[in-house]
């Protein structure tokens, strides 16, 4: 071979291994169904966080961070970088039975970070779609998948009950993991996350979106699942229910620390990026049969109150010039996308017809906000939408007739909080090995700082009925959503309309479909499945 070309593939396969090692590692941790008010870091002390709540002190409290008010439609804006009016996953969530997934001419977050030499491996929860097996996450850019396809399970016998039927649903990449059977959903997620972290090789960069389960609610017959020797620890909540929904809380909790221990025995912690969101806010106070807590904010799950979309996140990573306070900026879920190809050095200038906007820099550096405005979601099926420009948020219309339009606890502020416990967990001492230490005055400023206080003082008989008429807040003053000022500001509310209508010319319709019968677990073993690969080699009689 010539000297000369030889040298230059030594130079050229050098600097491409070099770019590649300098990557870090990004894990990604999606709670499912997690409340505002769920964490230690936002104030409470009912539920120890101390796991989460270490990364929160020692990175960025991300207090004015939203995603969307259900599952699918924040996932979809997290791999996609677009709102979900944008994709057709703007209502309600995907079920296993319907013909459709997130688009399969939408590009994802693995396929961009496999193109930046990431190796990419997804844990937990999809939600985005199994009809056919070009729908399932090892057909978009994920290299493997330990988890299910549809929206929940039970977290012991990994079944699933929803229209149509009931049926397994737990996956080893493609096939049905029916040895997981009886393993607790959060510690087989967590087991299978370490695995990852310790079999990759540390030379290339990986990709870990850890996707729980938790805090989701089960089935109906066990809504609240979570082992008994850890309900017992909290024998001191006296709410059956919150007393359950407390132990699949830890849980996750302990799953972040095994996680975050991983990563600095493999000598990986000092060169990731780990995020924590929650999908959507808490199901609160009986909603999905279940017992989240948004306090002090209004609303659950599935509305667009601030109790539904207003996430409990964090980010954390050495690379971050001005860690360990609370950040201000206006962030969105469908920002993540370009956020962490700029992290990785990825072209971001290169992204085209995306919603989310590069939040690194401001982020990293406390600067402001590259974001002035965000579309919580227009949804025409249900009659419902809200945008926040600047600190004024617009809501029109509501779910469930305006059922859970409420203020949902408990607040959790008069249990005692022990930042000992933080400081000393799992993740506070991972942190410790590569010199990030954490005082009790800090994490006192910090929980102080990043608590949501509505005073009753100010608040007008101006009641706010979006059935009946558009409603006005302003969300810096107002985070409670408490007075709606649109009589007092017909000029704000009259712009934030118009920019909302501008907005919805640009929606596609909801990709929504019936739910197809030869969905039903019952015609494949009782178990989810990739139905559409397989209908025209079965039998169905209706």
């Amino acid at each position: 071979m010539n000297k000369l070309l030889l040298l230059f593939l030594l130079v050229t396969s050098c600097s491409a291994s070099e770019s590649t090692v300098n990557r870090p590692h990004i894990v990604f941790i999606l709670a499912d169904d997690l409340g505002w008010n769920d964490v230690g870091f936002h104030g409470s002390g009912q539920i120890p966080t101390p796991n989460i709540d270490a990364l929160a002190y020692s990175g960025l409290i991300m207090n004015n961070y939203y995603v969307t008010a259900i599952c699918t439609p924040s996932r979809s804006a997290l791999m996609t970088g677009k709102y979900p009016i944008h994709t057709g996953m703007q209502h309600t969530v995907l079920y296993g039975a319907e013909a459709r997934g997130l688009p399969l001419a939408e590009k994802l977050l693995p396929e961009y970070l496999k193109e930046l030499g990431y190796t990419n491996r997804i844990v937990g929860k999809w939600h985005l779609g199994s009809y056919t097996k070009e729908y399932t996450p090892t057909y978009r850019g994920f290299d493997s998948h330990l988890g299910y396809w549809t929206g929940h399970q039970d977290y012991f016998d990994h079944t699933a009950v929803e229209a149509p039927g009931w049926g397994l649903d737990m996956r080893r990449n493609m096939d049905v993991a029916y040895d997981l059977h009886g393993s607790y959903s959060t510690d087989v997620f967590a087991k299978e996350a370490v695995n990852v972290i310790n079999s990759h090789n540390s030379s290339t960069p990986l990709f870990l979106y850890l996707a729980h389960a938790a805090v989701h609610s089960g089935n109906p017959y066990n809504p609240l699942p979570a082992p008994d020797e850890t309900v017992e620890k909290f024998d001191y909540i006296t709410d059956y229910k919150r007393q359950r929904f407390a132990a699949m809380m830890s849980k996750l909790d302990d799953s972040v620390g095994a996680v975050v221990n991983a990563l600095a025995e493999r000598n990986m912690l000092e060169n990731s990026v780990i995020i924590f969101s929650t999908d959507n806010g808490g199901a609160a106070a009986g909603f999905n049969l279940n017992a989240a807590s948004n306090y002090p904010l209004r609303g659950v799950k599935n509305t667009l109150w601030e109790g539904g979309v207003r996430g409990a996140g964090l980010l954390w990573s050495p690379l971050i010039k001005q860690p360990q306070r609370v950040a201000r900026q206006f962030m969105h879920i469908s920002d993540w996308l370009p956020t962490l190809l700029s992290i990785t050095g990825g072209n971001v200038s290169q992204l085209e017809n995306i919603d989310g906007v590069d939040q690194w820099q401001s982020l990293s550096e406390d600067l402001a906000s590259t974001r002035t405005a965000i579309l919580h979601n227009i949804d025409d099926i249900y009659g419902n939408a809200a945008l926040t420009v600047g600190t004024w948020k617009l809501v029109k219309g509501t779910t469930y007739n305006g059922t859970w339009d409420n203020w949902y606890g408990p607040s959790g502020r008069d249990y005692d909080y022990n930042a000992t416990l933080v400081i000393d967990s799992v993740t506070g001492q991972a942190l410790k090995s590569i010199n990030i230490s954490l005082t009790p005055e800090m994490i006192e400023v910090l929980r102080n700082f990043s608590k949501i206080n509505c005073s009753n003082s100010n608040i007008r008989d101006v009641t706010c009925k979006p059935l009946e008429a558009s409603c006005l807040f302003n969300i810096a003053e107002d985070p409670c959503e408490m007075n709606n000022l649109a009589d007092e500001y017909p000029e704000i509310l009259k712009s934030l309309e118009e920019t909302l209508i501008k907005f919805n010319n640009t929606a596609v319709l909801p990709g929504n479909l019936p739910l197809d019968p030869r969905g039903d677990p019952k015609y494949w073993n009782y178990t989810w499945t990739n139905f559409g690969d397989y209908i025209n080699e079965h039998s169905f009689h209706f």
